[in-house]
């Protein structure tokens, strides 16, 4: 059997993949069970928000673990990148589960919005921009 070397950088990028992964086809039975339940066949819109967003974001993780992998930063670098990235990841799905649970919105960003929410948008923005271009430009950098 060939062993395929991954740095642990990449290695920990694919666990967290796996895990959202898991959280999406997880989310997908919470769905059908709203979709089976509801008088309108239809789950709380944030449920349906929430799975198929960790179903997106779980193979957009799994294009940041190639960055990752053939980035030539290095691997703290390229690791504290990617877990800026899936944090913000696991926390989107996360607020979206949230309001789901709650059942409290259909749109987050109707009405006033809180500067709690303004801020985090920003660090979402920052962090996953900033977070993917760095693995991308040390790709870039090694093969470019």
């Amino acid at each position: 059997m060939r062993h395929i070397q991954i740095g642990i950088d990449t290695r920990i990028t694919l666990l967290a993949t796996g895990l959202l992964f898991i959280w999406a086809l997880l989310l997908g039975v919470w769905k059908y069970h709203g979709m089976r339940t509801s008088p309108r066949g239809q789950a709380h819109p944030y449920v349906d928000i929430a799975h198929r967003a960790a179903l997106l974001y779980s193979f957009a993780a799994l294009l940041l673990a190639v960055f990752v992998e053939l980035s030539d930063w290095p691997t703290a670098v390229n690791l504290v990148a990617a877990l800026a990235v899936l944090t913000f990841f696991a926390g989107a799905i996360g607020s979206y589960c949230l309001h789901g649970f709650r059942r409290d919105t259909t749109n987050q960003f109707h009405g006033d919005i809180s500067a709690a929410l303004r801020l985090a948008m920003c660090a979402l923005i920052v962090c996953e921009l900033g977070g993917f271009l760095v693995p991308f430009s040390g790709f870039i950098h090694a093969y470019l």
